[in-house]
């Protein structure tokens, strides 16, 4: 594994520049996929997904806190923070998505 990173490392720019291209097409690709999933979800199980969302952004929360405050280089750490900010936002505003929901269902 740690030749791998070496080698990673010491690749010509031009390998890396085809790596970056590689990556951001799954990024893409992930991002249509994604959408036409959710897209589909029935309004009954919208606040199960929900659930799963807010518990894949605690995850995410957690990797951006260490990458955060990690010894990493200046534009990794605001990266990291900006991730921090975004999972954050996501996991407050489903949270309270989640409970408006519920809020219609409750007898008056």
């Amino acid at each position: 594994m740690i030749d791998g990173l070496l080698a990673a490392q010491t690749a010509p720019p031009e390998a890396a520049a085809g790596d970056y291209w590689s990556m951001l097409f799954v990024f893409v690709l992930a991002t249509f996929i994604g959408l036409g999933v959710i897209r589909r979800v029935s309004r009954l199980l919208y606040t199960p997904l929900m659930s799963l969302t807010n518990a894949i952004s605690a995850i995410a929360v957690v990797g951006s806190i260490v990458v955060t405050g990690a010894d990493y280089p200046q534009m990794i750490r605001i990266l990291g923070a900006v991730a921090l900010f975004a999972s954050m936002t996501n996991i407050v505003s489903g949270f309270l998505i989640t409970d408006r929901m519920l809020k219609m269902f409750k007898k008056q």
